[in-house]
């Protein structure tokens, strides 16, 4: 008997880009959550198994309440321009919170960071499945959305067992300075790469000017 597996790994531009986007946040981010709860208990004072949920309530709440109408603002505005730099301004406000977990000490300097961490993701949220979604293959939508699963996958528990083993060897510093790296690193592959949602500017030869296009005047 013989079993044939052939999988055809092409995908638009698009989709890759977004796809290795959502692998190396998540993969930042899968350092820090499975670590959380205990850094919580080990390193916050004053705190307990209540200050946790509240901790973990309190960026769920936010986020959804935040990422709403940050899908109905981008919604009402033509283009993909404010969808992408919303996209990267989300990505490097999930960075800014990861860093801050280093100097968490006291429990509101933690919720603090919670929102903040919420504010990014609600970002993210209203933004990333956007574009990708209007960017999909066509025939090819369930093999899009599934390569992005198989992504967040592997990311989530590659980098599960390896922030647990930097925790341990290195402290939970390391774990948050490292997961914040591969977030900003997340949004600096779309910085590097604008032609990806904004088309360049054409210009005239030998002009260095912009290339204006008529204006049909009234008759």
């Amino acid at each position: 008997m013989k079993i044939l597996v052939n999988i055809d790994i092409h995908a638009g531009r698009v989709v890759k880009y977004f796809v290795f986007v959502d692998l190396v946040l998540l993969s930042g981010w899968g350092l820090i959550d499975p670590i959380f709860s205990i850094f919580i208990m080990n390193r916050v004072a004053g705190s307990t198994l209540v200050t946790v949920g509240i901790a973990v309530a309190l960026y769920w709440l936010v986020k959804s309440v935040l990422q709403l109408p940050f899908a109905n603002y981008l919604d009402r505005t033509p283009g993909e321009k404010d969808d992408f730099y919303v996209l990267i301004v989300g990505l490097c406000v999930t960075a800014f919170a990861a860093f801050s977990f280093v100097a968490v000490h006291e429990i509101w300097q933690l919720y603090a960071v919670q929102v903040v961490k919420a504010v990014g993701f609600a970002l993210y949220g209203a933004t990333w499945p956007a574009i990708f979604s209007r960017h999909l293959d066509k025939d090819r939508v369930s093999f899009d959305w599934t390569l992005d699963s198989i992504a967040v996958g592997l990311a989530a528990g590659a980098s599960g067992f390896i922030g647990s083993v930097v925790a341990n060897y290195f402290g939970f510093p390391a774990v948050f300075l490292f997961g914040g790296f591969l977030a900003l690193v997340s949004a600096l592959i779309l910085i590097a790469v604008p032609d990806l949602m904004l088309p360049p500017r054409t210009t005239q030869p030998n002009t260095g000017r912009e290339r204006q296009l008529p204006v049909n005047k009234p008759q």
